[in-house]
Parts: C-alpha cells; sequence; structure tokens
C-alpha cells in the first residue's frame, strides 16, 4: 500500500502466478518419470483442497501416489480429517504427518508395502527386486523440505520458508530402501480458483509480491471472520468487521502500536501485522479449506 490513507479493503486483484521455473520442472518431471516407481504428492493440512495441484494426475500418470499431508499439528484437525476422509473415499493414500516432532515410520512403512508390491511384480517379469524411486511434488512452502531432512533423520539446516527455495530436481537417499527425487514447488498455468489463490497466497505459497500486501491481509481478515471470529476478537479485540476494513485496520493499528504521524494507523504495517501472525501461527489451529 502506498499510501497510509489507502483503503486497505481487499483489492480485486487476479492471482495467476507461474514461474518459469516451474514450466521446466513439470517437462524434467516428465522426462525422469520412468525412473519413478511412486510419488509423495505433498499437501497442507491447513489448506488440504487449495495446495493439491490440479493437474498432478496429468503429470505422473498411472504411478502409485501417496497424498501426504504436511503441518497437520498446525490445522483445524475435525475439518481438515472431513475433507482427508473425502479422498480416502475417492480412493487416495492419504497419510498425515507432524513435521515437528511426530513420526514418519508409517510413511516410510507405506511406502515399503506399495515397493514391494511393484518388486514382485518386477520378478514375475523377470527383473531384479530394486530400491524405491521416489518423486516428492506439492506446491511450493507446503514442507517438503522440512519432510525430507525427517526422512533422512537431519536437521533442518537449509529448509526455505519461502515459496521457490528448491530450484532443481535433485536425487537424495533416505536409507537402503527409498531414493527422494526432490522437486521444486509447482502450481498450474492458471488459477482459475481466485479463492483457492488467496489461500495459497495467505499461506505462503505463492510469493508476497505477487499480490500486495493489504490484499492477502484483507483476505485473511475476512476468511477468519467468516471461519473463526473468536480468533479475531482474542487476538485484535474485533467482534465485527466492516465492509471497507478501515474500522478492523485503525483498531489493529492502535493495538499494536502501527501508527504513523498524528496516530492514524499505518495500513502498511498493519496489513504486516496480520500476514505475519497468520504465518507466525499466532490465530492456533486453522484450516481454510472447507
Amino acid at each position: 500500500m502506498s499510501s497510509t490513507n489507502e483503503n486497505p479493503s481487499v483489492a480485486k486483484n487476479v492471482i495467476n502466478w507461474f514461474p518459469g521455473h516451474m514450466a521446466k520442472t513439470k517437462r524434467e518431471i516428465r522426462e525422469q518419470l520412468n525412473l519413478i516407481d511412486i510419488v509423495f504428492e505433498v499437501i497442507d493440512a491447513r489448506m488440504p483442497i487449495s495446495s493439491k495441484i490440479v493437474d498432478i494426475d496429468d503429470l505422473i500418470k498411472d504411478k502409485p501416489k501417496i497424498l501426504v499431508v504436511t503441518k497437520y499439528d498446525l490445522c483445524d484437525k475435525p475439518e481438515t480429517d472431513k475433507i482427508l476422509e473425502k479422498y480416502r473415499k475417492m480412493c487416495y493414500n492419504v497419510t498425515a504427518v507432524d513435521l515437528m516432532g511426530g513420526s514418519v515410520n508409517t510413511l516410510i512403512d507405506e511406502t515399503k508395502r506399495i515397493m514391494k508390491d511393484i518388486n514382485e511384480e518386477r520378478v514375475r517379469k523377470g527383473l531384479k527386486e530394486r530400491t524405491a524411486r521416489v518423486l516428492i511434488v506439492g506446491v511450493p512452502n507446503v514442507g517438503k523440505s522440512t519432510l525430507i531432512n525427517r526422512l533422512v533423520g537431519r536437521k533442518s539446516a537449509g529448509v526455505g520458508n519461502k515459496p521457490g527455495f528448491t530450484k532443481t530436481l535433485s536425487w537424495i537417499r533416505v536409507n537402503k530402501d527409498i531414493e527422494l527425487l526432490d522437486s521444486p514447488g509447482i502450481l498450474w498455468p492458471k488459477l482459475e480458483n481466485q479463492e483457492a489463490a488467496h489461500i495459497l497466497a495467505a499461506l505462503s505459497s505463492i510469493k508476497e509480491e505477487i499480490l500486495n500486501a493489504d490484499s492477502i491481509a484483507s483476505f485473511i481478515l475476512r476468511k477468519l471472520y467468516e471461519l473463526y471470529p473468536e480468533k479475531l476478537k482474542e487476538r485484535y479485540g474485533i467482534e465485527e468487521l466492516d465492509e471497507d476494513l478501515i474500522e478492523a485496520y485503525d483498531t489493529i493499528g492502535k493495538k499494536r502500536g502501527a501508527l504513523s504521524r498524528g496516530g492514524i494507523a499505518d495500513y502498511d504495517k498493519v496489513s504486516n501485522i496480520i500476514i505475519n501472525d497468520l504465518k507466525n501461527g499466532y490465530f492456533g489451529k486453522i484450516t481454510f479449506d472447507r
């Protein structure tokens, strides 16, 4: 926002972000696909619909897939579980993991189970058994790097918390049974569902530079008011949202000391406060998809 007097009401911005490296990543995945046995599609438990790659099946064809649900410790579990149950009814193989201390053994065991079936088929064809080669894919900042570090048993050094941290495809050995092909975060060429696009932006899967901060922050306020009004009241003392959000921004500005000269709320600072409060988990466990 260029001026502290500018209206913070959410702009009618259309998010359409598909950097060139994403197209390159998809092309390289297709080129490597004949080497792949299993696919880990990683989704964020706070947005289990919006973070699912819409054209993933076109990309990976008929490869066996595990839908790996990360950040499960951060989500509104009753709401997320409703969506995960629908995925299971659609015959998805779903495994939820807690990246902040929970076990990943269930994921490893399921990978070995699938690979056992694949190797039995290889033996029937007169081929040798082999180590599981697993492609790991997901939208940016969904937790792929942290998941990999948990799988290989190392600390999260070098893990980025911004979309676009991983730049190239790279093979990583987990153990004697599993090798991972890590990939940069990918989206799809046209983000037609703008609700999903704003959720991706709010939860840091789309770079903040793509959509201005006040538009993201305004979306967050409205989404919280729709789904978790008690969290808005607890964090900011806001019980109602005015249509243009001016009163809400003024309230937050005064409460958090984000003021310009004359005691007027600095809307740029307020927007960043809202975005960072969500990023840092100050609204508690939330799920934005329904």
